[in-house]
């Protein structure tokens, strides 16, 4: 079967720390990314790596009908994510890491996009990009790349094999920081310039509450964000966004309105804890307000 996304990264365990409460729950880029497509008409399957104890966080995902991969791992990730009253700051802290993914874990998938939600600069190598570019469209979100844990503490790095890697990556996710990182440059455009001239296709950088710019065969699209009617927990706002975003790109969507879709996808999860679970009606209704 060939589906149109495949979204491939660990489901982790999340210390989620706000001003007005702590919870724990699942969380990472497959968890915050499944949710948010499963009530859309696409063909979509999750390969993650999890450690038993994190079992029923993949039947939660499979009783949503979800359909998930789950390789064994001798760790889940364990994520410690503190924000203050401003929520496009945090702090983090990893208390466990899971096994690295491997060519071998997707050799019976196949898919239209492969979505890669790295969390940590180690969970998928170069060589793991490269032989998914060979089948298929490759989706990166950049921000698990420029994570390194030292003594559990999230330390920025620059992605030590950006050069060789992004030749291999079709769309490339960054906010403003992880493009700064990336390329040395604080304006967004010359930014977003430099890693096409690297080889990406589509660069999409999210700035937040001020939108989002998408470049494309030298063509920027603004992106205006959705306003919340109430900011209550931004986690996985980014992965919220690009399900919405590779959702529409898979479907033939132009990017304006794709990037559109996801924008407002990703202002509807701001309004609640936990993962982003409505349709597309829901979100065609955020674009109307």
């Amino acid at each position: 079967m060939l589906y149109d996304i495949c979204c491939i990264g660990h489901i982790t365990l999340d210390k989620v720390v706000t001003p007005r409460a702590e919870k724990h729950m699942a969380g990472g880029t497959a968890f915050y990314f499944s949710n948010a497509i499963r009530n859309m008409d696409v063909k979509y399957k999750l390969v993650t790596a999890v450690a038993e104890s994190e079992l029923p966080s993949v039947k939660k995902l499979t009783d949503k009908g979800i359909e998930v991969k789950a390789v064994p791992s001798a760790h889940s990730v364990y994520f410690e994510n503190i924000y203050g009253d401003n929520q496009d700051n945090r702090t983090q802290r990893v208390l466990q890491k899971a096994d690295a993914f491997t060519s071998q874990d997707l050799q019976d998938t196949e898919a239209v996009i492969f979505h890669l939600g790295a969390l940590l600069a180690d969970d998928m190598s170069t060589d793991f990009i490269k032989s998914l570019f060979q089948r298929g469209n490759v989706s990166v979100d950049a921000q698990g790349y420029l994570r390194e844990v030292v003594d559990q503490q999230v330390h920025a790095i620059d992605w030590a094999d950006k050069r060789e890697a992004l030749q291999y990556v079709d769309i490339l996710k960054v906010n403003e920081h992880e493009l700064e990182v990336l390329t040395g440059l604080s304006d967004i455009k010359e930014g977003a310039k430099v890693l096409a001239e690297w080889g990406v296709k589509e660069v999409v950088v999210t700035l937040g509450s001020m939108g989002s710019v998408i470049l494309n065969d030298n063509i920027f699209y603004t992106i205006p964000a959705y306003k919340p009617t109430e900011v209550v927990d931004a986690t996985g706002c980014g992965d919220t966004y690009m399900a919405g975003y590779l959702y529409k790109r898979v479907k033939g969507i132009y990017i304006q309105q794709a990037g559109e879709f996801a924008a407002a996808m990703a202002g509807l999860k701001i309004e609640t804890s936990g993962p982003f679970e409505g349709t597309e009606e829901d979100v065609l209704a955020m674009m109307n307000r």
